[in-house]
């Protein structure tokens, strides 16, 4: 498989966007043909924190992440090799000692709030797509989210979102979706520009598979 089989689809925008829900109608139209890497597996690790001082970082700001370990990834991806990527735990605030392999299928999709604030990382992308939603409907998806499945509490996931969450957003996010090719207001909800994705996607694969 050359680099001109794998189409590498960027899936940005903030925090409860809803890049998950593209990200799984990808999976679900397209199966095994789909792999996706999470930029949140790439945060730093911060073995030797104590977990109050790992719970104090900024984890909304590009430096908390090891970005260039992802952009290494996809171009080996690209030269059509199996690549291991980390594994991050939101419960403990580290990366964790297990691992994800990735293998290169014909399309990756690459998901996080600040992958396009890297022009680097922004390079490997085909496509780039921005999620775009409110903040209110983001917040209140991001409390049920952090809150149900990560262990959080509510206190601590307004006090996140208030003092790193937002102001993050504002300085990082929000002007990075002008590196983006589509932004689709509503996310997942939005079936004219899904549609128009997934026929992409398809053209793709139909090319790809010709001799």
């Amino acid at each position: 498989m050359s680099d001109s089989d794998i189409m590498i689809i960027g899936i940005a925008g903030g925090t409860g966007s809803g890049k998950t829900t593209i990200t799984r109608r990808l999976i679900q139209n397209f199966g095994s043909e789909v792999s996706v890497i999470h930029h949140d597996n790439y945060y730093k690790a911060h073995h030797n924190m104590p977990y109050e001082e790992r719970a104090k970082l900024n984890y909304d700001h590009p430096n908390a992440f090891d970005t260039d370990l992802l952009v290494q990834a996809l171009k080996d991806l690209k030269q059509g090799k199996t690549v291991t990527c980390p594994v991050y735990d939101y419960a403990i605030h580290d990366r964790t000692d297990k691992t994800v392999t990735i293998r290169p299928t014909r399309v990756i999709v690459v998901e996080g709030i600040l992958i396009y604030e890297n022009r680097e990382l922004c390079d490997q992308m085909d496509i780039k797509l921005y999620v775009d939603t409110d903040a209110d409907v983001r917040i209140l998806r991001r409390i049920v989210r952090d809150v149900r499945d990560r262990g959080r509490s509510l206190e601590s996931v307004i006090n996140q979102y208030l003092s790193t969450v937002k102001p993050m957003h504002e300085q990082f996010v929000e002007p990075s979706k002008r590196r983006a090719d589509i932004i689709i207001p509503e996310g997942g909800h939005n079936r004219v520009a899904l549609e128009m994705v997934m026929e992409r996607v398809r053209a793709h694969l139909n090319s790809a598979a010709k001799p």
